[in-house]
């Protein structure tokens, strides 16, 4: 029984995974923005993600000025661009964990 259960969890839980995983095809045909603010502003403030998360969106999924991916290659450089380009209402814990996600995810 609990195999069966095993296998079903499986076929589940793969197409999920698989699907998680992307390509380069979504940077192709994801929306580009002039600055990081204007897609900050698009995904936290029009789509209420959290300020972490929607700064992980735009430095993965978007490219920012024609630049993909567009938040450096370390998280400290992440962290200046991010800190530098973004309102600052946005706070220094909101974008040292999104730096790190984003640094884990590209």
């Amino acid at each position: 029984m609990r195999l069966a259960s095993l296998l079903i969890g499986t076929l589940f839980a793969l197409p999920l995974a698989l699907a998680a995983c992307g390509d380069d095809a979504k940077a192709n045909d994801a929306e580009p923005f002039n600055t990081l603010q204007d897609c900050y502003d698009a995904h936290h403030v029009e789509e209420n993600l959290p300020a972490d998360e929607a700064i992980v969106v735009c430095c993965v999924d978007h490219p920012i000025a024609g630049v993909h991916p567009s938040c450096g290659d370390t998280a400290a450089a992440c962290v200046t661009h991010v800190d530098a380009e973004l309102d600052p209402a946005v706070t220094s814990d909101e974008i040292a964990a999104a730096c790190a996600e984003y640094i884990d995810q590209k």
